[in-house]
């Protein structure tokens, strides 16, 4: 109290002075904005004052969420629910919901006799690539969709590691390649880690970690003892064990036979995702490295061939700003630069093309592969499907899953004029693409992962009713993460993330806290299923695995209903 009484009173005593100050700087604003500066014409006329449209503009987004009624999704309800189910409270609502529904909408059957929630199975896993030698088996139908290292800031890669080991979350790295962070939970066996780089301790190392540990925090004694053994730009890509107190990471140089037979138990469930960069996966001249690929598939489930994603039709694009050291080291890229991915997958020029690279992978790998698309025509996927059926008849492999992006999917950076132009919704490209395979009798050799604008276990359960075998969600899992909508993500602009999560920036990250993220992640992950169950519960079905489109009505906004989704669909697409 004493100190705030004398910072009143010297503030009181010199109230005089700080007002002649102010008079005097808003006078040299005046002057620079009206006759020195001219950048703004704004400025020019409004000296000053226009200042404030600036300062608006800046918080329009940040703010636009708590104060403007919610049009992305179908109302902020849905919003409310992600970060109560990450932080794990009750997820009850009372009197109504806050933004009535009026337009159209898929509606879920329920039965007169319904379940209790324990007789629903707990099994709710899902099998890809039955036919290949190293199927994946996935927990659970959720799947965190594709987000790179260097999108998303180590801390934030190295909290989904955490969650998808407390949670059996299924992750896909992104076209990133496979980083250090991924393996964030992976505890190295000093008796056999060869196709580890390992940097021992040392004395000075361990007191530097106590003393930071003291007087700080974790992060930061990391931080020190890491400088303290390499201090080098690339530091940040070696992991610290506190078991074994060593830092390590992959050595990519180390031969195929000294890599894990079986992948470490204590690293979560991955897909690994190839862009038309072929990041991770690449040699020095920029192409595909077959061994390369066969060491990352020895921590990977699966691989996913990235040809298209629903906000951006083009190659991947990340910031320069974003191209730290660790990220260049990640992806074989020079430092600093913007890294923007051709826009053709680069063994794809044809159907016929993609489909035998996608054969090699699974040779390589013996592990289920497939590819990321996003429709827009029914005739093309006719002729995509058609292609797939024929190799089928001629006894060669064929994509062991599928998935499709919505036109409304997601990204970090997309280009505007893009965005929600290219593609359909996820509702009527994923019954074009089931109807398509089942027409070709292909479908139960394929699965169909399907991703956009997927939040609430309500809007799961849909997507699984309409032909979806597994869903792919960002942003729920991002905002469960702790993300805020700010929409400052891609690094091109001035600001950035301000949670830390999606930027390289090192004073913001330092600010994210990496173990309780991971919980709320986790949570959110946990909390999806339990409400995906006590759905099935009322829909009268007792596994998940029973769903289909005879549990959906639809309702348009006209009141039109449609209790057979198959002719509002023929109706609608004229297919």
């Amino acid at each position: 109290m004493q100190i705030l009484d004398f910072i009143w009173d010297a503030f009181s005593n010199f109230i005089e002075f700080f007002i002649l100050a102010g008079l005097i700087g808003l006078v040299f604003l005046y002057i620079h904005d009206k006759y020195v500066q001219r950048n703004h014409a704004l400025l020019i006329n409004y000296p000053v004052i226009g200042r404030f449209r600036y300062f608006f503009e800046a918080l329009r987004e940040p703010l636009r969420q708590y104060f403007a009624e919610e049009t992305f999704y179908d109302s902020k309800d849905k919003v409310d629910w992600v970060y109560k189910a990450a932080k794990n409270v009750p997820n009850y609502k009372s009197f109504s919901i806050s933004q009535p529904f009026l337009g159209s909408k898929f509606i879920l059957k329920h039965v007169s006799n319904v379940l209790n929630d324990n007789d629903v199975s707990e099994e709710t896993s899902v099998v890809f690539g039955k036919d290949r030698e190293i199927p994946f088996v996935s927990h659970t139908p959720i799947i965190r969709s594709a987000m790179s290292d260097g999108a998303l800031s180590p801390e934030a890669v190295r909290a989904f590691s955490m969650a998808g080991i407390a949670s059996n979350l299924t992750i896909n790295a992104g076209e990133g390649s496979l980083t250090s962070n991924h393996l964030f939970t992976h505890k190295p066996d000093l008796s056999n880690c060869e196709y580890l780089e390992i940097i021992g301790s040392t004395p000075f190392a361990e007191f530097m970690h106590k003393m930071g540990k003291l007087l700080f925090n974790n992060a930061i004694a990391t931080k020190w003892y890491r400088t303290a053994l390499l201090n080098k730009k690339t530091q940040n890509t070696y992991i610290y064990d506190e078991g074994s107190h060593v830092l390590f990471r992959v050595n990519w140089g180390a031969p195929l036979s000294v890599f894990p037979k079986e992948i470490p138990s204590d690293i979560p469930n991955m897909i690994f995702q190839i862009g038309s960069g072929l990041y991770g996966v690449r040699d020095e001249d920029g192409k595909f490295d077959e061994l390369k690929y066969q060491k990352v598939m020895k921590f990977c489930r699966m691989t996913e061939i990235k040809i298209a994603q629903g906000a951006k039709q083009t190659g991947g694009k990340l910031a320069g700003t974003k191209v730290t050291a660790d990220i260049a080291y990640y992806r074989g890229v020079p430092e600093g630069k913007d890294v923007f991915s051709p826009n053709r997958f680069p063994y794809a020029d044809t159907a016929s093309h993609l489909l035998d690279f996608l054969e090699k992978l699974q040779n390589l790998s013996k592990k289920p592969v497939g590819f990321k698309i996003v429709i827009s025509d029914a005739k093309a996927v006719e002729e995509m499907v058609k292609d797939i059926a024929s190799r089928k008849a001629e006894g060669r492999n064929i994509p062991d899953f599928i998935t499709i992006d919505s036109s409304d999917g997601g990204s970090a950076t997309a280009p505007l004029e893009l965005m929600e132009s290219v593609g359909l919704t996820i509702d009527n490209a994923l019954y074009l693409l089931d109807s398509m395979l089942k027409k070709y009798n292909i479908r139960n050799d394929i699965k169909i992962i399907a991703s956009g604008k997927i939040l609430t276990p309500d809007d799961v359960i849909i997507t699984m009713c309409l032909g979806a075998d597994a869903v792919g969600i960002a942003r729920g899992f991002m905002m469960s993460g702790g993300c805020i909508r700010a929409r400052m993500c891609s690094g091109f602009g001035t600001h950035v993330c301000p949670v830390g999560m999606a930027t390289q920036d090192e004073k913001k990250r330092a600010s994210y806290l990496v173990v309780k993220k991971s919980g709320e992640i986790a949570n959110y992950h946990v909390n999806l299923i339990k409400g995906m169950k006590m759905i099935l519960a009322v829909m009268g079905v007792n596994h998940i695995s029973k769903i289909g489109k005879s549990n959906l009505t639809f309702k348009n906004k006209n009141d039109d209903i449609y209790f057979d989704i198959d002719k509002y669909f023929h109706h609608k697409l004229h297919a």
